[in-house]
């Protein structure tokens, strides 16, 4: 969603600019908040966090403003920062750290990209989709070779197959998951 959807959106109607907001980036908030609390808040303090930082967004973002960009680099900096506060709540108010809470606190850093960590993930995502689709036992084969980085004769023992005919469902198998993740608009 772009800025200027989200203010066009707002201006027809707020409950549904806050809908689709929500549906929008509410995984990718979660994600956020839960990599930064979950070694020291409760499930729902997490949740709460999420509910505040929806709210911070709708009530501060100006919708009079005129970028055509993402908002998903404006929603994710508002999360990491809210995240980092109540962290950082959380952690005054218990008196101490924990071991895992003062990791957590050295891997906040201002050189963390959620943005790219996210395109990451989802990347992944669709790529282990993809490769599910390739069905058996093409899937397996490119799993156990590029994931477990396992010869093709250590493959063929597990399916009971040649170490030539892996390596040919191999080949067949990365060139049609080539092209599948071509169509969906990743290169290898």
């Amino acid at each position: 969603m772009t800025g200027i959807e989200y203010c066009a959106l707002y201006k027809k109607s707020k409950d549904r600019a806050y809908d689709t907001l929500f549906e929008s980036y509410c995984d990718y908030v979660y994600a956020i908040v839960y990599n930064k609390l979950r070694s020291i808040a409760s499930r729902e303090d997490i949740e709460e966090c999420v509910s505040d930082i929806f709210s911070d967004i709708f009530f501060s973002y100006d919708t009079t403003s005129n970028f055509a960009g993402d908002m998903k680099g404006y929603v994710g900096t508002v999360a990491k920062r809210r995240a980092i506060n109540t962290f950082r709540k959380l952690t005054a108010n218990s008196g101490h750290f924990s071991e895992d809470a003062e990791d957590e606190l050295i891997n906040i850093g201002a050189d963390t990209d959620i943005e790219q960590d996210s395109d990451l993930a989802e990347t992944r995502s669709i790529l282990i989709s993809k490769i599910n689709e390739l069905g058996e036992p093409d899937s397996t084969i490119i799993i156990q070779k590029y994931y477990y980085d396992r010869s093709s004769s250590e493959i063929a023992d597990m399916l009971s197959m040649k170490a030539s005919a892996v390596r040919m469902r191999a080949a067949r198998a990365l060139n049609k998951l080539k092209t599948t993740l071509a169509a969906a608009g990743i290169t290898m």
